[in-house]
């Protein structure tokens, strides 16, 4: 049995993520998506099958759009959206990725900044 690439194990580990968490109109998901050079949320209705909020370090001025701080202000970002449009409460994806580092960084400023999960 061969080995599996860095992108297949975590395709794996986002499908065994995604059979658990599913997201509704009254509890959409936060998905969370890390490259090597930005980080992107999304506020997504499964139901519906549509994108609410979308935010990502490309908005903002994070001098390095990939690192802990830039996901701060993505988290804080995705919150503030995401109260304009009266949603509150959401269910985390974290996308295969652990919970720790940049992904956890954008959880906890969500949560600061009025998201409930």
């Amino acid at each position: 049995m061969a080995s599996l690439s860095k992108k297949e194990a975590l395709e794996r580990a986002h499908n065994r993520v995604r059979k658990k968490v599913k997201g509704s109109s009254q509890r959409p998901r936060l998905a969370v998506h890390k490259s090597g050079k930005n980080i992107y949320a999304q506020i997504i209705d499964d139901t519906a099958g549509i994108t609410l909020v979308a935010a990502s370090s490309l908005e903002t001025s994070a001098k390095c759009g990939a690192n802990c701080e830039a996901a701060q202000v993505v988290g804080k970002l995705i919150a503030e959206k995401a109260t304009k449009k009266q949603i509150k409460q959401v269910v985390f994806d974290r996308g295969g990725h652990l919970y720790h580092g940049r992904i956890k960084a954008i959880a906890e400023a969500a949560r600061e900044a009025g998201l409930e999960f």
